[in-house]
């Protein structure tokens, strides 16, 4: 007999299918967040990341209304707003730390790649600030995909460069995101307060983030605020913009979508499929041709992932056993 009943196996569909699409929609993000902070005579069109940031959550906030409406704004009520604005923040600065990767020249497959060492950060993170107790098998799965993730980087050849350490900077930043989301949901936060919170108050935090870049632009790396910060790129750079903010949001529609009807643990080796699927479309749409080392690094990250799914979901409750 099946482990899981009709009902639930139909939620685990569906939330596989939301999850997988969901990782597809960020392998395109990916894609255009790596062609327009591109400099013109590199073949991009030389936007500041920063600015990219900026306005693909300013499109994404705008098309993600319904979305804010139907979950309601009286779900933003909290006895805890600092916190919240804290949580906002550091996921903002993530996002703007991520795009810069990308305006550095860090390749796709590598940068969504080594955002893998997140689990790790979010164990120590947990165990540190939190003091959850750290499970063999989830300590066993992070080390491997951190592992995975290093070999991806090619740690010991030319390819491994300070650059490197951007997207483990950003894993790091959303890692403590979800270290405050753990903290909030245990101080009695309902979900709905989470994602509206996190909906209502990310595009403020990015034009603050955009600011203060632009503000200290002379002592900043390279990248990060060239020209005038507000200013949009023209003619197809204008339309991939859009299209990269359409496509933030609908990936969020998606992830709603999938934690609503599946569990996080359940869900989390269909989210890892975008480390392949990033490597592929770059593959594909800019020939960005992975290294020697990503396959087994992205096969370890996703076997790490499959391995850590199967250990929580033999302790189901008995509840989702078929009779």
């Amino acid at each position: 007999m099946s482990q899981i009943s009709s009902t639930s196996h139909s939620a685990a569909t569906s939330g596989a299918t939301f999850m997988m699409l969901a990782s597809l929609v960020f392998a395109g993000t990916n894609v255009l967040q790596s062609v327009l902070p591109t400099p013109a005579e590199w073949g991009g069109f030389g936007m500041s990341s920063t600015g990219m940031a900026f306005w693909q959550y300013v499109i994404a906030s705008v098309l993600a209304l319904p979305l804010i409406l139907r979950i309601g704004l009286s779900n933003l009520r909290t006895s805890r707003p600092l916190t919240h604005e804290v949580r906002a923040f550091v996921s903002a600065l993530g996002v703007h730390v991520f795009v810069y990767g990308f305006a550095s020249g860090v390749p796709i497959w590598q940068m969504v790649t080594l955002l893998a060492t997140g689990p790790l950060f979010i164990i120590v993170g947990s165990a540190l600030f939190l003091g959850e107790r750290v499970s063999a098998a989830r300590l066993a799965a992070a080390i491997v995909g951190f592992v995975g993730a290093i070999i991806v980087s090619g740690v010991g050849t030319e390819s491994l460069g300070w650059q490197a350490l951007i997207p483990i900077t950003a894993a790091a930043l959303w890692a403590a995101t979800d270290v405050l989301t753990k903290y909030l949901t245990r101080k009695g936060e309902s979900p709905e307060t989470l994602t509206i919170s996190l909906l209502v108050l990310m595009t403020p935090n990015h034009l603050a983030i955009l600011l203060f870049v632009n503000a200290f632009a002379g002592v900043l790396p390279m990248g990060m605020a060239p020209g005038f910060p507000f200013e949009l790129p023209a003619g197809t750079g204008l339309w991939l913009l859009l299209l990269l903010g359409a496509l933030t949001a609908v990936a969020q529609y998606l992830l709603a979508f999938a934690y609503k009807v599946a569990d996080a643990v359940y869900l989390q080796p269909f989210g890892d499929l975008k480390v392949p699927l990033s490597g592929l479309v770059g593959w594909v749409a800019l020939g960005q041709i992975p290294s020697a080392w990503f396959w087994p690094g992205a096969a370890l990250i996703v076997g790490a992932s499959a391995f850590i799914y199967w250990v929580e979901n033999r302790r189901e409750p008995a509840s989702l056993q078929s009779a």
